[in-house]
């Protein structure tokens, strides 16, 4: 499940465990490879004792191919490994692509793991029932301004279309530094690609609590029913848990997310 602690759980692993160790998300690690190169990222990560992997999917074949044969060096040369995931190692990739084409390379990932269930209630939804924080057009400036000086207020169209011009390893950028973000006019989105960059982005507003601040459509139902009976559906519904959080943040920023 999301919102039960898994990422709190593989931080304080993370810290525990001695000698030189690294934490990331999967999309970070991917983007490492994309950086310095397969071999490059190979030689950078070789060594370490621990390698924390946050938010494990399967998005595409190229992640299935490059994750397989990196995690299966590094394991070779001692390195220990865990992730957390919304996804059993065994179905990563189920219903995103075709999974089936790439069976050896996924059950090779799934044999390196012990699968660990957490269930529970998303504890970023326990204390209250119902939407994300919507405000009133006239009062998103001043909603903003409430938060702190760092902060940006676009329109949501916009702020879609300028994700598609950048990569999402990328997307750190462009939250760093900030308080708070406002967008203007949110709409159900109904392009997966679209959807799913959105995801991305909400992931790393998560990570440096970033406030948000829309007008619009609720942003728990910014995804159409379709992607929320498909194969990105735990995707799509931890980012719908995480806007709620971040909406709410505005209004109280001592919350805990």
């Amino acid at each position: 499940g999301f919102g039960v602690g898994k990422t709190h759980l593989l931080a304080a692993m993370w810290h525990l465990m001695p000698g030189r160790s690294y934490y990331g998300t999967f999309i970070e690690y991917t983007a490492l490879v994309g950086a310095l190169g397969y071999r490059g990222a190979v030689d950078h990560l070789t060594g370490a004792s621990f390698l924390a992997i946050d938010e494990f999917e399967l998005d595409d074949p190229g992640d299935t191919m490059v994750m397989s044969r990196l995690l299966g060096e590094l394991v070779a040369s001692g390195t220990r490994l865990a992730a957390t995931s919304n996804t059993p190692p065994a179905a990563l990739g189920e219903g995103r692509f075709a999974a089936e084409d790439f069976l050896r390379e996924i059950t090779a990932l799934a044999d390196k793991f012990l699968t660990v269930r957490i269930d529970g209630e998303d504890y970023r939804r326990r204390d209250f029932e119902g939407h994300a924080v919507v405000v009133a057009p006239g009062k998103v400036l001043a909603t903003l301004q409430s938060v702190g000086d760092a902060t940006t207020l676009d329109d949501f169209g916009a702020v879609i279309a300028h994700l598609a011009t950048i990569h999402p390893s990328r997307y750190v950028g462009l939250v760093e530094g900030l308080r708070g973000v406002g967008w203007s006019g949110v709409y159900q989105l109904h392009n997966q690609a679209e959807a799913l960059r959105l995801v991305a982005l909400v992931d790393r507003l998560y990570d440096a609590r970033v406030a948000i601040v829309p007008s619009g459509v609720a942003l728990d139902e910014v995804f159409d029913d379709t992607m929320l009976s498909g194969g990105y559906r735990k995707k799509y519904l931890r980012a719908v848990s995480r806007m709620i959080a971040l909406t709410r943040l505005a209004g109280n920023p001592q919350e805990a997310l």
